[in-house]
């Protein structure tokens, strides 16, 4: 669910801050094209992560209001549908994302 996909991005995040803190005590790295081009896809990434988690909270924010109106209220409580969480990030910096700047 929510809470473990949150686990993992933070997971990826630490591990994204070290190579980037790699980066940064060797600069010839960024003259290398495969490395720049690994920060370009880095950069699409974190964009379509941070679109896809938008997307997730507007569909259960929806979801979750449907269950609340009426006549969907008495349909979803006899087949058992509940209200989903929302997902979060704890850590102010894992809900920013990971500091993709190699120049």
């Amino acid at each position: 669910g929510p809470t473990e996909a949150g686990a993992a991005e933070g997971t990826l995040a630490v591990a994204l801050g070290k190579l980037f803190a790699l980066s940064e005590a060797y600069p010839q790295l960024r003259a290398v094209e495969a490395f720049t081009d690994f920060q370009g896809s880095l950069d699409e990434i974190e964009e379509a992560v941070q679109n896809a988690r938008r997307y997730y909270n507007a569909v259960v924010r929806d979801y979750n209001t449907k269950l609340q109106v009426f006549p969907t209220n008495l349909l979803a409580g006899l087949f058992g549908h509940t209200r989903r969480e929302f997902f979060s990030l704890d850590d102010e910096r894992r809900r920013e994302g990971p500091r993709v700047a190699f120049s």
